[in-house]
């Protein structure tokens, strides 16, 4: 398993941008699939965004399709979810996910196909 610490969260207005980091542990970043959900109150956790080890692959939902862009830079061990044209039903805990298993393109957008997990970070958007 590797060690995630998410950041980049806070309080913007509807229409607003903001970017979220995950850093994660270890010498082998590379060879993880990364991934981004999100759990609204009261709200079961949803795919939001996955990208594969060499960033061929890239997932989104599609309720952010469009807004979101997903990257990863493998010399930092970070993975970035850029967020554009935010509204107000994107407000949640952002969590970030990685899995070192060989997984398909709709396999990234299940929970369970990962192992490892930030701690979250909390994003609201105001309108």
């Amino acid at each position: 398993q590797v060690q995630l610490v998410e950041s980049g969260g806070g309080l913007v207005q509807a229409g607003g941008s903001l970017r979220l980091s995950c850093a994660a542990s270890g010498r082998t970043f590379s060879s993880y699939t990364m991934g981004w959900f999100r759990q609204a109150p009261g709200k079961e956790r949803e795919f939001v965004s996955a990208i594969s080890r060499s960033a061929v692959s890239l997932s989104y939902a599609d309720s952010v399709k469009g807004r979101f862009t997903i990257s990863r830079d493998n010399a930092k061990n970070t993975v970035y979810l850029q967020m554009n044209s935010l509204k107000p039903e994107d407000t949640a805990v952002y969590y970030c996910a990685a899995t070192n298993a060989f997984i398909t393109i709709p396999e990234m957008k299940r929970a369970q196909e990962y192992d490892s997990w930030g701690q979250g970070t909390q994003v609201t958007v105001s309108s």
